[in-house]
């Protein structure tokens, strides 16, 4: 069976240009973790996440959003499809005819995989395109630097986790973030 981590390499290998674009994989943001976030040079973003299951997918519109203001709660495709979220545009990664599609919201998009486990050939296919819920850069939303320094600190502790270096460190590591 194919794994999560397969699939996403399969997907970010052909369809996303690294020379250009920001491609995370499980990053958390606005209170749920994305499984693929490509962001783009002008700052335009797309959020993929990958269902394998029917279950999985009717838990995804139980999510909840608790704005930290106004403490309003909403559900997760609410705040999506009102415009009222970092992403320009939200996609559903799904196996093939796993869904039908008139059960998924307009706003968003579906892309369909196949796995051909004889050959080891993942296939996608694009069956809609998703709507632009906002013109607005997700660097309006997240302050740039301070993502990419979190991103650099992520990177050196899944070096020293891979590398087993972490029971070598006299004093565990302090990190403040500032806002």
């Amino acid at each position: 069976m194919l794994k999560v981590e397969e699939l996403t390499y399969n997907y970010i290998s052909k369809f996303c240009d690294f020379e250009k674009d920001l491609v995370l994989t499980n990053h958390f943001h606005s209170d749920w973790e994305a499984d693929i976030l490509v962001i783009n040079e002008e700052g335009f973003s797309h959020e993929l996440e990958i269902k394998f299951s029917k279950g999985d997918f009717k838990n995804d519109f139980k999510k909840k959003y608790q704005n930290h203001q106004t403490k309003e709660k909403f559900l997760k495709h609410d705040k999506i499809s009102c415009g009222d979220y970092p992403c320009n545009q939200f996609s559903f990664l799904l196996p093939q005819g796993m869904i039908e599609h008139k059960n998924i919201p307009p706003h968003c998009g579906i892309i369909e995989f196949y796995h051909n486990p004889d050959s080891w050939v993942t296939t996608f296919t694009e069956v809609r395109k998703p709507t632009k819920v906002h013109d607005d850069s997700f660097w309006k939303f997240f302050d740039k630097d301070l993502m990419l320094k979190i991103m650099a600190r992520n990177l050196y502790f899944k070096k020293l986790e891979v590398k087993g270096r972490f029971e070598e460190l006299i004093l565990p590591p302090q990190f403040v973030l500032k806002k």
